[in-house]
């Protein structure tokens, strides 16, 4: 195997091929190394590694001896250090257990090669952490890769890894997934384990699965990680069949609301207003119901919850890191819009908790008896195609509402099922006219994972994406033949 046959396969075709005995994973982890080793030059993706050999994993997983990487966010594996995007915790912070994800991820086999790149403790829809400088798109190198996974999704477009972990609180599966021509699955609240040092990640908005190329990866990575562990504050029931199954199988007619126009009254680009319509008519030749509905959001109150409730986790976690490292957190170790947060945070009290989390309720509501008359709504992904690197500055003079606000004027379509805790995928689409990718998100009611994969499938085989590559790509490597 060389280095353009390894980029061209998703993680289900190189599972396959490894197992098969053609090449051995020794041979892959090699190829891939060399391969992250030389687009992060371009890209600044990886927060630490590649490592010498992977981390430990199962010889007999579904993806065993598959290249992987974790970003440096919540998920963690033992010994090695994590930094969460902020200089606060120096060096890192080794840890001395795996977290359940990880415990799964290494049980399906993944072999992970390195940590990814990540905003300063997540709160961007950008990844231009001082603790690591600018993570570039491999599309277009001036333009963002997204946030909160962009390191992730970086590798995954430019053939360096078939798939990669990623976590969403407010769209960072989703928003970096659309920058880089990705499919990005935010799973149901509760489906993918945060423990043990969560039961619920942001008050219930965090969740975990990966960045990936292919809608059947992406699905059958759910099949491995979706479990429930002692103690976890609550126990979804399992799909009726796995969930790599409903790929490839018929949906059935929907009822589908298309809905164009920012909740936040935030201007959308008219290509990405194109892809979305474009998306709408294949599904309607489909044999779906297709008309322009949304729900009834009340943006302003949507946004002030958003603000109470990261900049609250936010200070909690901070408060967390200086108990853990006895380094007290400031202005000179935090970004000016993290401390921003914190300082507000801090001074949040519980009625005014208490009410975020009520709003969490109201909107919920809401989305919910939408739901019932609709089974599926389509949005785009982003406002705008991936933004220039800089556009969302964590370093401006900005208070905690005026960040916020930035940030959700660019992903002003994500932030809603964070909030409701229901499942919302983002597909690659389309292209800009500058060669930029336009994903589209497809949100659905509480554990509808399988119609959403349903229908990826069928647009993944209406509106194919798989050949289209980067600049910045493992292909532009010479390997010598494994």
């Amino acid at each position: 195997m060389n280095i353009d046959e390894y980029a061209a396969l998703d993680a289900t075709a190189l599972a396959a091929v490894i197992a098969s005995g053609e090449v051995t994973a020794d041979e892959v982890a090699a190829l891939a190394t060399e391969a992250i080793a030389s687009v992060d030059k371009e890209l600044n993706a990886v927060a630490e590694g590649p490592f010498d050999r992977p981390l430990d994993h199962a010889a007999d997983g579904r993806f065993a001896g598959v290249p992987f990487a974790i970003k440096d966010l919540v998920c963690h594996a033992a010994g090695v250090p994590t930094r969460m995007g902020t200089r606060l915790l120096g060096e890192g912070y080794v840890p001395p257990a795996d977290t359940h994800l990880m415990e799964r991820f290494r049980a399906a086999g993944l072999a992970t090669l390195a940590v990814t790149t990540t905003p300063e403790l997540g709160y961007n829809g950008n990844s231009e952490a001082l603790a690591y400088g600018s993570t570039r798109n491999p599309w277009n190198t001036a333009h963002s890769a997204g946030g909160s996974s962009g390191g992730s999704a970086a590798l995954v477009a430019a053939g360096a890894l078939p798939i990669a972990h990623a976590n969403d609180g407010g769209g960072s599966i989703r928003v970096p997934a659309a920058c880089n021509g990705l499919v990005g699955l935010k799973p149901g609240r509760g489906r993918v384990p945060s423990g043990p040092d969560w039961a619920e990640g942001l008050y219930g908005m965090g969740v975990e699965l990966a960045v990936s190329r292919t809608v059947r990866d992406t699905a059958a990575l759910l099949d491995e990680v979706a479990v429930s562990y002692p103690g976890d504050p609550f126990v979804i029931a399992p799909p009726a069949r796995p969930w790599l199954q409903e790929v490839g199988a018929d949906p059935g007619r929907l009822r589908i609301a298309v809905h164009t126009e920012s909740w936040a009254g935030s201007y959308v680009d008219p290509e990405v207003a194109r892809a979305v319509e474009e998306t709408a008519r294949v599904l309607e030749a489909a044999g779906h119901h297709v008309e322009r509905r949304t729900p009834n959001i009340e943006w302003e109150t949507l946004l002030n919850t958003n603000v109470v409730l990261w900049s609250s986790f936010l200070a909690g976690s901070v408060a967390g890191i200086e108990a853990l490292t006895g380094v007290t957190a400031g202005p000179e170790n935090l970004e000016r819009t993290s401390w921003a947060c914190v300082e507000y945070g801090r001074k949040v009290g519980a009625v005014e908790l208490g009410m975020a989390l009520t709003a969490l309720n109201t909107v919920s509501r809401e989305v919910g008896r939408f739901f019932t008359e609709y089974d599926l709504l389509l949005t785009p992904t982003m406002n705008t195609p991936a933004p220039l690197l800089g556009h969302l500055d964590a370093n401006a003079d900005l208070n905690a509402f005026e960040w916020t606000a930035r940030i959700f004027d660019v992903c002003s379509f994500t932030s809603l099922f964070n909030q409701t805790g229901t499942p919302a995928i983002s597909l690659p689409v389309a292209q800009s006219t500058q060669g930029l990718p336009i994903g589209v998100q497809l949100a659905g009611r509480a554990c509808s994972e399988a119609m959403l994969l349903r229908v990826a499938g069928q647009l993944e085989e209406a509106m194919p994406w798989a050949d289209r590559r980067p600049a910045v790509h493992a292909t532009t490597i010479t390997s010598p033949t494994a």
